[in-house]
């Protein structure tokens, strides 16, 4: 006890080198695993996606507000005549499980709820505008990424860490963010008809969206990129064109067709048709869940266009919101999920390093790999 009353005072003092180092050498490997080329691809494509949106955003509000044109069935019957004359046609001549009537036989009812799935909630999102307000929208579609993350955990066995639940608050938060900016700018003053009917149908078209994503990330992981898309494209298609006849046959005859609408709607499906192909590769190295939060960002595109097409307000809350969201993203995105074994499979019960994230993972691999004696 003696021999420790001197030396108390002077204690702290060797230790702070040593703490600075830590803390540098800390800052550095955050550093490294945060910058990696793999995630900054990641965040590339993300905002690519993101700005695809943006385009259906714009120009759909184009047609609205400049020609008093509102057919949202119509635009999505395109896209999905789109995707049905490139990749539906293309499994028409593979060979093999990989045809198109081998397909048909084997799976046709699972890609009928699939693309019931994908209409609907493309229909549901943008018929709640109608109703209730942007505000309500923006906050509401979000509902998509829990129910995104449950689905995840018992279909696809996906196990989250701490972190990925931390960055889907981060980018709840920057969503919170663009909502009190929008509200300062005025922009909530629309309170449609029937607020509650246009919440709930926000609710339901976040949870199919959930769904048909948990689907496609399945898909494109376990089977092929070109199938989800091929088998999307034909009976989206098909579901599309019977509603369409039903509930938008008024407003397609009332159009006064002229060129700038037709490149309207051109224009939309180009983007939409550029999603749809662009999504599957984004997810095969990332997940579903992970690509809807990068995709949280395209609200904001569409205000920053807004600012020089509609008019729009700045705010710097906006430059806020878009920092906060791709932090969150960013984190996200940083550490691997892992994958519990099916409780029906014959493997132990442990867990494994799943395929979310799996651009990282390998990147990971390479790093921690000893190099060959020569």
């Amino acid at each position: 006890m003696e021999a420790a009353s001197p030396a108390g005072p002077a204690a702290p003092q060797p230790r702070a080198p040593g703490a600075a180092r830590a803390l540098g050498s800390l800052l550095r490997g955050l550093k490294g695993q945060l910058l990696t080329w793999n995630i900054l691809k990641t965040v590339a494509l993300g905002q690519m996606l993101s700005l695809c949106i943006c385009g259906t955003a714009i120009t759909s509000q184009y047609l609205a507000e400049q020609y008093k044109v509102n057919t949202p069935m119509l635009q999505s019957f395109i896209n999905y005549c789109l995707l049905l004359l490139f990749y539906t046609v293309m499994l028409a001549f593979q060979s093999g499980s990989d045809n198109l009537l081998y397909i048909l036989k084997r799976k046709w009812w699972k890609y009928i709820l699939l693309g019931l799935a994908d209409v609907e909630a493309n229909y549901l999102i943008v018929r709640a505008y109608q109703y209730t307000t942007l505000t309500s929208v923006q906050l509401l579609d979000c509902f998509g990424i829990p129910v995104l993350m449950a689905l995840s955990w018992f279909v696809l066995y996906a196990r989250y860490r701490v972190i990925h639940f931390v960055a889907v608050a981060v980018c709840l938060l920057g969503v919170g963010t663009m909502v009190g900016a929008d509200i300062l700018a005025g922009r909530e003053d629309n309170s449609g008809s029937d607020v509650l009917t246009g919440d709930i149908l926000v609710l339901l078209g976040a949870s199919l969206y959930a769904v048909s994503n948990v689907c496609e990330e399945y898909i494109v992981k376990k089977l092929s990129r070109k199938e989800f898309l091929g088998m999307v494209g034909l009976f989206g298609t098909i579901i599309s064109g019977i509603q369409l006849l039903i509930v938008e046959c008024k407003d397609i005859a009332s159009i006064q067709w002229n060129w700038k609408i037709a490149l309207l709607f051109v224009a939309f499906a180009l983007c939409m048709f550029c999603l749809y192909s662009f999504m599957p590769l984004v997810i095969q190295v990332t997940s579903a869940t992970s690509v809807n939060l990068g995709i949280l960002t395209a609200d904001l595109y569409s205000l920053f266009f807004g600012l020089f097409l509609f008019g729009y307000k700045f705010s710097g809350l906006y430059l806020l919101s878009f920092t906060v969201i791709m932090v969150g993203f960013v984190l996200y995105c940083c550490t691997p999920t892992r994958t519990a074994a099916p409780a029906e499979s014959s493997a132990p019960p442990v867990t494994g390093i799943g395929v979310d994230n799996l651009g990282l993972k390998l990147e990971e691999h390479l790093q921690e790999t000893p190099p060959a004696a020569p």
